[in-house]
């Protein structure tokens, strides 16, 4: 093993040389520091306009959430994986074989988001978060004709409808329903099941983006990432919203068109990722703009071509599947905006949460992957970006996939369509800002700040997934 791997600062991987440890110290805080006003700001401009005229519609501006301290059964646990994870995560990450690696970074983020989970206890924290009144187990025995409910589906988005679809299903393409309708099927009804699903599918999604980083930025570097991505705040939500679910399925999807453009198996692992795309923007309109990262994904591809015709044949099939059907996915989103602005959305002022909505990212990725976007940031702007692609250089290609990520992102929030609740909603594009941790040099002291603010939003907020 590589001892670079094992030391606090890695010589060749960060996007650019350091120009001194304190300097970039100082910088790496200056930006924390930026991030934390934002925060504060959000919550004093929000609490005061909530007061005012109660236009927010939510309790903890700018996040849904109320304040309520709090603790639980699943306190002792996560205690014990952060320790564990800041204690041995850095050293663990640096010499296991790569498969044994995958294997525990999934164990330990599902134990992580499993214990935050339970600090609202069982019923309140995972078996009844995906059974009220906005969400998709209410409408199970709606889909008993699963063909006739989906031709039928658009005729109840908009809330003058007769039977208007609660808000969550009438916000997504039917896919993201059919899921927890199939699992009641199978016989795992229920909100336990369904919460079970959400936090075991979506801890899967920190294992996707370390295949992809290993794959378009080399090893080193995702071994650097991989305890980020364990011990990431964004875990408070993924357990348990099915945004949790949409982003594993959003991030494997990359990670197939990763290895179809790199890999010995194009053909395979395109009309995977393929299937996966496809199968994405049915679970989430939003998510088509995924597309971006896709696009940067190819760009750093040694095979970018090869690949493509087996990934659009993929991404055709569930298309395809759904129209067939009778689900018409373009009328279902313009009618979506419409109820969009039926309801709260049309209320929510812009001009707040077109800021704040980013004050709910730096919640969900913490001061880490702050203040590594800040270095991978470094990298474009002083070497430009077409000289910085080059395969000696793995920091600038990560930083190019961050910033990809980052670039959707912030086209959601400029469509006004993501009017707060970004901290779930955004979750498939935040799993890719985490993997920016990797170019901070002392790990364990980093790590410590994202278990300290994810053990801090759980047990003083009660949050609303």
């Amino acid at each position: 093993m590589n001892r670079d791997l094992l030391r606090d600062r890695p010589r060749d991987l960060s996007p650019d040389r350091p120009r001194g440890p304190l300097r970039d110290l100082l910088l790496d805080l200056s930006a924390v520091l930026a991030a934390a006003l934002l925060v504060t700001a959000a919550v004093l401009v929000g609490t005061a306009v909530q007061r005012r005229d109660h236009s927010l519609f939510v309790g903890w501006p700018p996040l849904f959430a109320q304040w309520e301290p709090h603790v639980g059964p699943g306190t002792p646990a996560a205690l014990v994986v952060a320790v564990a994870v800041v204690a041995y995560g850095p050293l663990l990450a640096a010499r296991l074989p790569w498969r044994p690696l995958l294997c525990v970074a999934w164990g330990a983020t599902t134990a992580w988001t499993f214990s935050l989970a339970l600090v609202d206890g069982w019923q309140r924290g995972l078996a009844g978060r995906l059974t009220t009144t906005n969400e998709y187990l209410t409408v199970i025995d709606r889909f008993h004709d699963i063909p006739a409910t989906l031709r039928d589906f658009t005729h109840h988005i908009v809330s003058q409808s007769p039977a208007p679809w609660p808000a969550h299903i009438a916000g997504h393409p039917p896919g993201a329903t059919l899921t927890f309708v199939l699992l009641d099927r199978i016989g795992l009804g229920g909100g336990g099941w369904a919460g079970v699903w959400c936090v075991t599918v979506g801890s899967t999604a920190g294992v996707a983006v370390l295949v992809t980083v290993r794959a378009l930025a080399g090893e080193a570097l995702a071994r650097r990432a991989a305890p980020y991505l364990v011990l990431a705040p964004a875990a408070v939500w993924v357990g348990a919203s099915a945004d949790g679910y949409f982003a594993a399925v959003a991030t494997w999807a990359v990670a197939f068109l990763a290895l179809a453009v790199t890999g010995p198996r194009p053909r395979t692992t395109g009309l995977v990722a393929g299937l996966l795309f496809g199968l994405t923007a049915y679970l989430s309109y939003g998510l088509v703009l995924y597309v971006v990262i896709a696009g940067a994904v190819l760009l750093l591809g040694s095979r970018r071509l090869r690949p493509l015709p087996w990934a659009v044949a993929g991404a055709a099939v569930v298309p395809v599947v759904f129209t067939l059907l009778g689900f018409d996915w373009w009328e279902a989103y313009r009618l979506l905006v419409t109820r969009y602005y039926q309801g709260v959305g049309g209320v929510r002022p812009y001009g707040y949460w077109v800021w704040a909505n980013l004050a709910c990212t730096v919640l969900v990725v913490g001061p880490a992957t702050v203040a590594g976007l800040r270095r991978a940031g470094a990298a474009p702007v002083r070497g430009g970006v077409r000289g910085r692609l080059r395969p000696a250089a793995p920091g600038p290609r990560l930083a190019l996939l961050a910033l990809a990520a980052l670039l959707a992102l912030l086209a959601a929030d400029l469509s006004g369509m993501s009017k707060a609740e970004t901290e779930r909603i955004w979750l498939p594009f935040a799993m890719w800002l985490l993997p920016a941790g990797a170019f901070l040099p002392r790990p364990r002291a980093w790590l410590a700040a994202q278990a300290v603010l994810a053990l801090l939003l759980n047990h003083l907020l009660l949050t609303g997934w």
